[in-house]
Parts: C-alpha cells; structure tokens; sequence
C-alpha cells in the first residue's frame, strides 16, 4: 500500500504537460537550425486559448552541459527592445507585431558563444521574461516554466495556422535521434 501513491506520483504530468501543446521549430536539416546554425532549435508551449510561450529547446547548445550564460539582452538594435513592449486594453494596444523570424532576444555566453532567439510564431509581443535578465541560470534550470523566453499572442485567425511548418514532439525526437546518429557517423 505504502508504494501505490508514489507510483501514482510519478505518472501525473506537470502543468505545462497537463496545458500546454509543445511544438518545436527545427530546420529539416539535420544538423541545422532555421538560420542556419547548428541544433538551435526552439520550443513553442501552445496553450488551448492559443497564447504560445517561447521558450528553448531541450536540445539547444545554451542547455547543454559546460555552458555558462553571462548575459542576456531583449535589446535587438538601437531603435528596438523588448523591454519597451507595452500592452495595455482588451485590444491588446501597444503589442510590437513580430514575423516568424523575429528575434525576441541574444543570450550571450562565457565562451564568446552569442545565441538569438527567435519568435518562431507570428503574433503580438504581450511580454517577456525580466526574469532571466536578473537570475540567467533559471534559463537553465527550468526552460520550459520560469525561464521562458517570451509569451506571443498569435491573430485569431492564424490560430491554426501557426503550428504549419512546426514539429510534434514525435518528430521532434526522431530529429534529435538522426542529429545523434549523424554526429556519431561523422566522428
């Protein structure tokens, strides 16, 4: 009797998995992200009322063992921050409208390494995490709750548009396998 509620712990799913759909946007090629950089691939948490997190994946360089991020930045050129978004109203005013492609933030690294964050979906900007600004390693510790990126709130009807192009967590893993198996082949 005494282990039945510790099995019974360790199957309920966390509140991300309980609410939230994850997608991954990955280039097809194997050993490429979307811009052409080696394995930067991003998570996207879609929620059922179509509010989607931004947050990394668990396969990118920034999550690997032996990085130390020294500094992240929401400032994306002299004319453009982030940090200057502001959301206010039912109409959600104020939002900045980002493509696919646009970058929400740099992570820069304590090897020199620099990593741009992407959108990956169109939709208004309604905030980001100041979190990570303060406390860097919770990007680390818990990417896929606390150390989000940044929450996007796609048009209505692009909805369902938004998860063409993007990767089930399925497909996801059979990517990360080929990458794996492309990388042992290779060394």
């Amino acid at each position: 009797m005494a282990t039945e509620p510790a099995a019974a712990e360790s199957t309920v799913p966390s509140l991300v998995d309980r609410y939230f759909t994850r997608w991954y946007k990955a280039d097809s090629f194997i050993l490429l992200d979307v811009k052409g950089k080696p394995c930067e691939d991003h998570c996207i948490l879609q929620h059922s009322n179509r509010i989607c997190v931004i947050t990394l994946a668990e396969s990118h360089p920034v999550l690997q063992n032996g990085k130390t991020i020294k500094n992240i930045s929401y400032q994306i050129s002299t004319n453009c921050s982030r940090l200057q978004n502001k959301v206010s109203g039912k109409f959600k005013r104020g939002a900045q409208f980002l493509t696919e492609l646009a970058p929400l933030c740099k992570i820069y690294c304590s090897d020199g390494e620099e990593y741009t964050v992407s959108s990956c979906v169109r939709g208004r900007l309604m905030e980001v995490n100041e979190n990570i600004l303060h406390k860097p390693s919770i990007l680390q510790e818990k990417p896929s709750t606390e150390g989000y990126i940044a929450v996007v709130l796609p048009k209505f009807e692009e909805s369902k548009s938004i998860t063409e192009g993007l990767l089930t967590q399925k497909q996801y893993e059979e990517v990360v396998v080929k990458r794996m198996n492309a990388t042992t082949a290779t060394s």
